[in-house]
This record gives structure tokens, C-alpha cells and sequence, in this order.
């Protein structure tokens, strides 16, 4: 059991989040991005689900071979969700963003 989970872990990449000056975002282990607008962008990270808010957001490079990504943008909040927690119980997407 103990070695499965260094298994999984040796096989994720890694995570890194850089923001600067609230206008930059800069992301590595990213899987794959849900869903995107001026107001929120919601990721699938190597570490969960991650949810960016903020005003004005663009996706300036995607690159989802090398796990990259870069948002610009007003950054007003960055936040994991848990992914076993995403959407259960009736709750959904705009309820877990709203609450």
C-alpha cells in the first residue's frame, strides 16, 4: 500500500503556482481546464481541482502536454477544492463558486 502511493506521486509532476502582482498567474501540473470566463477559471491540477477568481481573467498559454498554463488578469482569489467533495451531493458548480 505504502509503495502504490509513492508510485502515484512519483508519477505526478510538479506544482508549481507563481502569481505576480495579482496580474500574473503562472501554473505547472495542470490536467485539464473545466471552464473559463472573465470571472473564474476552474482547473484540474496534479493537487486537485483549483478554482481562480478575479476580473478581466484571459488564458494566455495552454499547453496541456507540458502542463503550463498562464492567466493575466485582476487575481482576486486561488482555491482547492477537493475533488472528492466537486459537485457531490446535488451541490454543483455554481453552488460550490457561490457559496
Amino acid at each position: 500500500m505504502v509503495e502504490d502511493k509513492r508510485n502515484i506521486k512519483a508519477q505526478k509532476s510538479a506544482h508549481n503556482l507563481i502569481l505576480e502582482n495579482r496580474e500574473k498567474l503562472s501554473l505547472s501540473g495542470v490536467l485539464d481546464v473545466e471552464s473559463f470566463d472573465e470571472e473564474s477559471i476552474i482547473l484540474h491540477t496534479d493537487m486537485g481541482i483549483l478554482i481562480i477568481k478575479g476580473d478581466e481573467l484571459h488564458i494566455n498559454k495552454l499547453n496541456i502536454d507540458s502542463s503550463e498554463i498562464i492567466i493575466e488578469g485582476s487575481i482576486n482569489s486561488c482555491n482547492y477544492a477537493d475533488a472528492s467533495g466537486y459537485g457531490a451531493k446535488g451541490i454543483g458548480l455554481f453552488g460550490k463558486l457561490f457559496k
